[in-house]
């Protein structure tokens, strides 16, 4: 994957983070700078992990799934789009968002990065190599989760719709790519 493929890929995968840290930003009241960076450190961090453990996961199995690795991948990243598309349209229920303890934060950085675990499979299905992607991965996740907070106090109003629709269309346009 080129580094312009892969930027578009960190920023799909950026979106939950986002969205999620758009939410807290809404309702946060107290310390917000405080809370902006460990939404940010926390989302980020396990975008940049689960990557690399899905990569090297699939290292493991790589030479049984090889000759399939373009469908493999079309299926991730449409399943991915698909999913993100989905979501977009579905009523959102954050339960506590106030909740920034350790417990919360490490739900919610697993639970936004879930995805990136798929996208280092794909990763290393197509033979590239983890570090940078996860790098970029991560950096643009921490980015976008701490735009996301202040822009939640900002913009109360601004719906998250259209981004996770245009994360998802970019996923599924990785995906056709893989089998071109």
């Amino acid at each position: 994957m080129s580094y312009i493929e892969i930027i578009l890929l960190a920023l799909a995968l950026s979106v939950d983070a986002c969205v999620v840290s758009f939410s807290y930003g809404l309702v946060s009241h107290n310390m917000r700078a405080r809370n902006s960076m460990l939404l940010a450190l926390f989302t980020g961090v396990f975008q940049g992990i689960m990557p690399v453990i899905g990569y090297f996961l699939t290292g493991i199995v790589k030479s049984y799934i090889e000759p399939y690795s373009g469908l493999l991948i079309f299926i991730i990243f449409c399943y991915l789009g698909v999913k993100f598309i989905k979501e977009a349209f579905e009523e959102k229920k954050l339960q506590n968002p106030t909740c920034l303890g350790a417990g919360c934060l490490l739900l919610v950085g697993v639970a936004t990065s879930i995805d990136a675990f798929s996208a280092g499979i794909s990763l290393s299905l197509l033979g590239n190599k983890i570090l940078k992607p996860a790098v970029l991965i991560a950096a643009v996740t921490f980015i976008n989760s701490h735009l996301g907070f202040w822009f939640g106090g900002k913009f109360k109003n601004i719906p998250s719709r259209p981004l996770e629709v245009t994360a998802g269309l970019i996923l599924v346009g990785l995906g056709i790519k893989a089998v071109l």
